[in-house]
């Protein structure tokens, strides 16, 4: 397994930052540092942090995923197959398999390791929950081999032909 950091000192470790100016629902803003991965195997280690107010994309896991909350607190909103949500809270040292992500008061820090089948980590969707597109191990590894960030397509047609 090609190893990109060696330790989980979060001051030490390349953070990439990841925002997205067009999601009018929440701030999209975010920090990641890829820990290492095997492409075979099809297994992926990172590190993601929010910043105050911070969130994530909105997604979804394909590949199993584990977490571990490093530093602050994580906060989870799933939205369940009847429309309605249901909201989850983790705490530092939590461990737990996760959805939709963003920081508490003071952000927060977590550590996932995601194993999958067919290399496919996430699903993305735009605001109308109507176009989605998904990210591979190898996107994310050539991405960040790259020094650039992984991303969203820049339009909605490239979401439909991703």
């Amino acid at each position: 397994m090609p190893i990109i950091s060696k330790s989980f000192d979060l001051d030490s470790v390349e953070w990439r930052r990841v925002t997205d100016p067009d999601c009018k629902e929440f701030r999209v803003d975010f920090e990641y540092n890829l820990l290492g991965y095997d492409l075979e195997s099809g297994r992926l280690d990172m590190l993601l942090r929010y910043g105050k107010g911070g969130h994530c994309r909105r997604h979804r896991h394909v590949a199993s995923t584990v977490t571990l909350v490093l530093e602050g607190e994580q906060f989870l909103t799933e939205m369940l197959p009847d429309g309605r949500t249901r909201s989850i809270h983790r705490k530092k040292g939590d461990y737990a398999l996760p959805h939709d992500e963003y920081g508490g008061d003071d952000g927060g820090t977590i550590m996932l390791s995601m194993t999958t089948p067919d290399g496919i980590l996430f699903e993305y969707f735009d605001d109308g929950m109507k176009n989605s597109w998904t990210l591979s191990i190898e996107q994310y590894v050539d991405a960040w081999n790259s020094g650039k960030t992984y991303g969203a397509p820049h339009s909605a047609s490239e979401a439909a032909a991703a």
